[in-house]
């Protein structure tokens, strides 16, 4: 399960990881707080306009930050990103802590922190690769997805202590002092260790070609299908999970900040399952989707507000399972030289659909009922994965009675080794 822990650069990575993942979900926290409470009279419109303003920049810039990462030495590139994320951090909790803060303040440095991100994501993404050798990258896929996953179990509830006894700027301040840990585990890396992916040298239409390499490469295309339908329309727990626990079952914020926490067990559970797996297959994929249609339609039906939490847990499951399997796949199958631009367009799919789906959810729940905008998502995946399925059969001629048939021997032994 933890085999790319070997590796020394891994170990220093994923480590530095962890501190920063608890801090940035530190500053998720503290920033919703900050709008709402102390700058706002609760405006969902204020929130909803930061979060939007710091998805933006993906949209706009996720191609081009994937070609410079596919142009220049990333960790180099990371070193500057995380860095940058850094001194935005600071900036605002200094604003907060001189009491000088306005909500423009806080606008332009989300839109700024999502400039950044625009570069750091892709380059991230395809750094992993770089750490480790080709056949430890699944394993090494989802120990990142496990530590991000951990650090969403502990981030919020250290950033509610934290801003219960010392206000929002210091959550701010922490989350900038956490860069550190990713910088410095950049520095003490062994570089003459690294695998780094040629450098693609500067030539016209390097943008499109990462659009051809995508368009010419049908799994490819059906995980983008797959990564936008189910991300735009079934994704959005921040909007459900908020509507259900006031909407539905008339309970508060705390309860609404316990589902969040319930849904990562199972995202963590998921991450630590996929860590055992030494290679990838299209069944994960498809079959996480459909999963994730299921067990958000049951969640769906859930009467009281402990059932509908403990919905979550499978939920989650389903969710990182079919996105560490879209992930890892695409890492794997795609050309060292493409790799940067492959994932900047991977992100802007997974992400950038989050303005339209949000709005849309939103709109669903209020029109009909918070427990429609759940259905809908879960229609939306279940369709989507049969369609998917019936495109992968057709074009690569791929049997997934057959894949699923070869996973049963090694499940039954499983079982009796236990």
């Amino acid at each position: 399960m933890f085999r790319a822990l070997k590796v020394f650069n891994y170990r220093l990575w994923v480590t530095g990881a962890l501190v920063s993942n608890i801090g940035t979900w530190m500053q998720r926290v503290a920033q919703d707080w900050l709008v709402l409470t102390i700058l706002t009279n609760h405006s969902g419109t204020a929130a909803g306009i930061t979060t939007g303003l710091q998805f933006l920049p993906i949209l706009f810039l996720g191609p081009f930050a994937g070609l410079v990462g596919d142009r220049v030495n990333k960790r180099k590139l990371l070193l500057w990103t995380q860095s940058a994320m850094g001194l935005f951090a600071l900036l605002l909790g200094l604003l907060v802590i001189t009491h000088t803060v306005e909500l423009w303040h806080v606008y332009l440095l989300a839109f700024l922190l999502g400039v950044a991100s625009a570069f750091d994501a892709p380059s991230r993404q395809a750094f992993v690769s770089e750490v480790v050798d080709k056949e430890d990258i699944p394993n090494a896929v989802a120990l990142n997805s496990a530590s991000f996953n951990l650090a969403r179990l502990a981030g919020p509830g250290i950033a509610g202590l934290v801003i219960a006894f010392f206000g929002t700027g210091p959550a701010f301040l922490i989350n900038a002092a956490s860069f550190l840990a990713v910088i410095i585990s950049l520095w003490r890396m062994r570089v003459c260790e690294l695998q780094p992916a040629v450098q693609v040298p500067r030539a016209k239409g390097q943008i499109r070609e990462g659009f051809s390499y995508i368009r010419q490469r049908p799994d490819l295309m059906m995980i983008m299908f797959l990564v936008f339908m189910v991300g735009t329309f079934g994704m959005n727990f921040q909007i459900t999970n908020a509507l259900m626990a006031t909407t539905v079952f008339h309970l508060g914020p705390g309860e609404y900040g316990l589902l969040g926490s319930v849904m990562a067990v199972g995202t963590l559970a998921a991450a630590l399952m996929a860590a055992r797996r030494k290679r990838m297959r299209m069944l994960y994929i498809v079959g996480g989707a459909f999963a994730f249609g299921v067990t958000v339609a049951i969640a769906a039906f859930m009467p009281t507000f402990l059932l509908y939490a403990l919905a979550l847990v499978p939920v989650g499951l389903a969710s990182l399972t079919f996105l560490n399997a879209c992930n890892t796949t695409v890492q794997l199958t795609t050309d060292s030289a493409m790799r940067g631009r492959v994932l900047a367009v991977y992100m802007m799919v997974l992400q950038g659909g989050t303005p339209i789906g949000a709005p849309l959810v939103g709109w669903i729940a209020t029109e009909f009922g918070a427990r429609w905008s759940l259905g809908i998502g879960a229609v939306v995946a279940v369709v989507c994965s049969a369609i998917a399925m019936v495109m992968m059969n057709r074009r690569n001629n791929i049997r997934f009675r057959d894949q699923f048939q070869s996973m049963r021997p090694f499940a039954v032994a499983r079982i009796l080794h236990r």
